[in-house]
């Protein structure tokens, strides 16, 4: 069951999308590069591209600490593109996509903002989930941006980008901290004209019409307070799709809507970044 902030499943509907054993052999000794989706629905794929990242520690200026995880692009310099987990917290999915954030050009930060191991049942990321400080959490989410906006390889531009629970900190580190674009993929997006009026980043939505809770409501009412706090760069999509539907390890996976968001979001972080 999903919640504003999460979705509780990991029961699949129907096949996730596989790789060959000759794709997996390659795969495991560096010699090919797979679809996203076919790295993600297999644990042993994803934690073999999520091992490619590296541990830095985040310092805000009020004190807070967070590790994160980092991978640099072959060619630097480079964009660079902060990552924020579902309600699951910082898992493999979440550093294997990074890793192919990598793979597409861009500098890939992965925060972790539980310090915590990754729950694998819905009662641990709900738990998880309740025991976030939303002050420390935007202290964090700034420091991160400041980190990559100062990194060496960093060509200054910065997005930012989540899913589910990290789709609505996607938005509230748009709303805390300069960045060049903001992606949110079917996160809490409830928010007021004067909560908007210090986004000046372009905005993508992704948001699926079946979702029960970040619904056609919720979304619409944010379109109206973009539209009443006077901005204007901003996409939203929707998808005949469930929540968390561009997430292969879960039971509402939706493979075209899936590659459709990725290809929406590759683009618009092509523009907005280069």
């Amino acid at each position: 069951m999903c919640t504003l902030d999460g979705c509780g499943s990991h029961d699949h509907l129907g096949p996730p999308p596989k790789a060959t054993d000759q794709e997996r052999r390659l795969f495991l000794k560096g010699l090919a590069i797979l679809p996203l989706a076919v790295v993600l629905a297999d644990p042993v794929l994803a934690h073999a591209a999520a091992s490619t990242l590296k541990k830095v520690t985040i310092t805000a200026p009020t004190g807070e600490t967070m590790i994160a995880e980092v991978i640099l692009p072959v060619t630097l310099p480079a964009p660079a593109v902060l990552m924020i987990h579902e309600w699951w917290g910082l898992n493999d999915q979440i550093r294997a996509t990074a890793a192919e954030y990598a793979n597409q050009g861009y500098i890939a930060l992965a925060v972790d903002l539980y310090g915590k191991p990754a729950a694998t049942t819905a009662a641990g990321a709900k738990s998880l989930m309740s025991s976030v400080d939303p002050v420390a959490a935007t202290s964090k989410l700034k420091a991160s941006v400041a980190y990559l906006k100062d990194h060496k390889d960093c060509t200054g531009k910065v997005g930012v980008v989540g899913w589910c629970f990290g789709g609505g900190w996607s938005l509230n580190t748009a709303l805390a901290t300069d960045v060049d674009a903001c992606v949110i993929y079917y996160g809490n997006v409830a928010k007021t004209p004067q909560q908007l009026a210090s986004l000046t980043a372009p905005v993508m939505g992704h948001f699926g019409t079946l979702d029960q809770n970040i619904n056609k409501a919720m979304v619409e009412g944010f379109e109206k307070s973009l539209k009443a706090a006077g901005k204007t760069d901003y996409q939203i999509f929707w998808y005949e799709a469930n929540h968390a539907f561009a997430n292969p390890t879960g039971g509402r996976y939706d493979d075209a809507d899936a590659k459709l968001a990725w290809q929406r979001t590759m683009s618009f972080f092509g523009e907005k970044l280069a």
